[in-house]
């Protein structure tokens, strides 16, 4: 399985993280509350300091490709809505907190 994480501005589509094209370590937990909590280890920079600016219009992906087990790709859309959205500089670290998820399989979705 092949996984691909994305961060994308909803309104413009430019998009600031794709693990696809440009990996950076990640990690996403549950959190008690019934979220989600990103971190991504990364250095701050001007794109990150965009994506910040943008945080309430942030769109958040992971795709899991399993086509090597003749499986379909599962997509789940994370609303980060409110967020919250923050970098921490000491630890390199961003976090985006989502309120809620879909998970669906592209190809299956209203076709």
């Amino acid at each position: 399985m092949k996984e691909t994480f994305i961060v994308k501005h909803a309104v413009g589509g430019k998009i600031f993280i794709d693990t696809g094209k440009r990996p950076v370590p990640y990690k996403l937990e549950e959190k008690a509350d019934g979220g989600y909590r990103f971190t991504v280890t990364t250095p701050r920079g001007p794109e990150i300091e965009e994506l910040l600016e943008l945080a309430r219009e942030l769109n958040v992906f992971v795709f899991r490709d399993y086509s090597e087990e003749n499986e379909p790709t599962i997509k789940t859309w994370f609303y980060v809505k409110d967020g919250p959205v923050a970098y921490d500089d000491g630890r390199q670290a961003l976090t985006i907190d989502a309120e809620s998820k879909i998970e669906y399989v592209p190809d299956r979705y209203l076709s």
